[in-house]
């Protein structure tokens, strides 16, 4: 666990209201302490593990996950503490990763591992090879009931039906103890409260609940049906944002604060960065840069477009839908470099030298000119999501020389990243019938001034970098909690978000980046056959 004595802290002022958020991501949980003006003051992070096995298996232990979001969360508050201490915590509200699902017993506690968003066994020829799988599953019916419901179909290996339906059939012995199936943020929720509980906008993965509607009442009973899972396997359904109830007794003593506060109904992280980066009006949209890369901006009504994998989820302010365009790898590419190419732990060692990887990787990048000199990276490490969706697609770096340098292909990098969000841009803008004038650029890629400035080029589009880039979700879920708690409404809090700086495309660029992102669409579709004959190799 570490904190964070690099971030923009401000004054802290004893009379305002904090609340406690937990930000709980796929390499592990972050904690802040939030005051009523966004302001952090206090935060800490802890990591956790993912181990990859067979037939595409991406699991993590969930009891450690709730030891680390425990050892995050005490040292935000002790952070707080140290900054003149937090007057008092008015509420604790949780976010996360989603589409990830973990079984839990009666006592909310893990009776598997939690099966993360990576997990490829749920794909509709694995399930349908399961012993007792249903034959006539997924049925055009159900597909478009599923549609015209949801606004969603289980058709990616890597949804939380899905997981819930390879759980079911492949570990029925486990089936039979669990008591419910939830999204890690509810699973946070539960082992705060005790209490089994998931919502409208936690649960969208799960496919449970009507969203033509914003809220709606409960689980849709035809979906349910759908599900093939059990009905009281099923978490109990509440109000996105509602009390769940207060802190146990056992978990108010482990973070030294009182027993009576509130916790809240949470939302998932996608859901939390478009509330920090004020996306439920204006012109502009959000671009979260963490594990992966995501476009978020406001939609009146529920919409998809399945053949881009475009599609709409129910507001966590209520009374209207958000786009949610998750563009697959990109931060997490960066630690794939380091970890893998660079300070790989094997026979070729490099130690590390540096006391900030991330520091030299950015020095390295910005030593290559634009273009890294002719390399382009492909960033489909874990297959591709939009705007071309598929589970089998892989990546790495194109055109390598024997004049290549390591900094050519940080570079690369960076610009493979950027070049795959172009190449969702313009289907993106298609979907909400609008031209976007600029994004909001958060997560933690969006804490490197470089990577701001290459989107910039890239997108051809002004990039606004949030200041605590790295803590946007932990903000956007202070102020959905500020918001359902009653204390101060996000529509007085958005605007108050902070910007570090805006970057403006260079026009010098412009030919570069619009050569290289024609180049970048082409390779998927040259290099796509090529994956798929390689996969069955491996």
């Amino acid at each position: 666990m570490r904190s964070f004595p690099d971030r923009a802290c401000g004054p802290f002022d004893m009379t305002d209201q904090h609340i406690l958020t937990i930000d709980l991501g796929t390499s592990g949980p972050k904690a802040a302490v939030v005051s009523t003006d966004g302001t952090l003051v206090g935060a800490a992070r802890a990591s956790v593990p993912t181990t990859f096995g067979p037939k595409g298996a991406a699991e993590q232990d969930a009891e450690l996950v709730w030891q680390a979001t425990l050892e995050a969360a005490r040292g935000a508050l002790a952070d707080a503490a140290d900054r003149s201490a937090v007057a008092g915590v008015v509420g604790v509200v949780s976010s996360a990763q989603y589409s990830s699902i973990v079984p839990v017993g009666a006592d909310g506690k893990p009776v598997a591992p939690m099966i993360t968003w990576m997990d490829q066994r749920g794909s509709r020829k694995r399930l349908r090879r399961l012993p007792g799988y249903p034959r006539l599953a997924g049925s055009p019916l159900a597909l478009l009931q599923y549609l015209r419901v949801h606004g969603l179909a289980p058709l990616e290996p890597g949804m939380s039906l899905n997981h819930m339906r390879w759980f079911r059939y492949a570990r029925p012995e486990l089936y039979e103890r669990t008591a419910s199936f939830l999204e890690p943020v509810d699973y946070v929720t539960a082992r705060l409260t005790g209490r089994i509980t998931a919502n409208q906008c936690s649960s969208f993965m799960q496919m449970l609940a009507d969203n033509r509607s914003v809220p709606s009442a409960g689980w849709d009973q035809g979906l349910v049906r759908a599900s093939m899972i059990d009905p009281d396997k099923l978490p109990e359904s509440v109000p996105v944002g509602s009390t769940v109830g207060t802190v146990l007794p056992t978990v108010a003593d482990a973070l030294g604060i009182p027993a009576s506060t509130p916790v809240l109904s949470g939302i998932n992280d996608t859901q939390a960065g478009a509330v920090a980066a004020g996306t439920f009006s204006g012109t502009h949209a959000g671009l979260a840069l963490g594990t992966t890369a995501v476009i978020v901006t406001h939609l009146q009504k529920k919409k998809v477009n399945p053949l881009r994998s475009l599609f709409t989820m129910p507001s966590p302010l209520g009374g209207g839908h958000m786009l949610s365009a998750e563009n697959g790898v990109a931060g997490v590419a960066v630690d794939y470099f380091l970890d893998q190419a660079v300070y790989a732990d094997d026979s070729f060692v490099t130690p590390e030298t540096v006391d900030d990887r991330y520091r030299a990787f950015n020095e390295a990048a910005a030593a290559s000119k634009p273009g890294a000199g002719g390399v382009l990276f492909l960033p489909w490490l874990r297959g591709s999501l939009a705007p071309q969706g598929d589970g089998r697609m892989r990546g790495g770096f194109l055109n390598v020389g024997l004049d290549t340098a390591r900094t050519d292909l940080s570079r690369a990098v960076l610009e493979g990243v950027a070049l795959n969000v172009r190449w969702l841009q313009d289907p993106v803008e298609k979907f909400i019938n609008r031209r976007i004038s600029h994004y909001v650029f958060y997560g933690g890629g969006a804490r490197s001034d470089l990577w701001s400035s290459v989107m910039a080029d890239v997108l051809g589009k002004p990039v606004h970098q949030m200041a605590d880039a790295g803590f946007a979700n932990s903000i956007g879920t202070a102020v959905f909690g500020f918001d359902r708690l009653g204390v101060v409404a996000a529509s007085d809090l958005t605007h108050r978000v902070r910007i570090n700086r805006v970057y403006e495309p260079d026009p010098a660029k412009r030919t570069l980046y619009d050569n290289l992102a024609g180049i970048f669409a082409d390779t998927f579709k040259r290099t796509r056959p090529l994956s798929h004959r390689l996969g069955k190799l491996g």
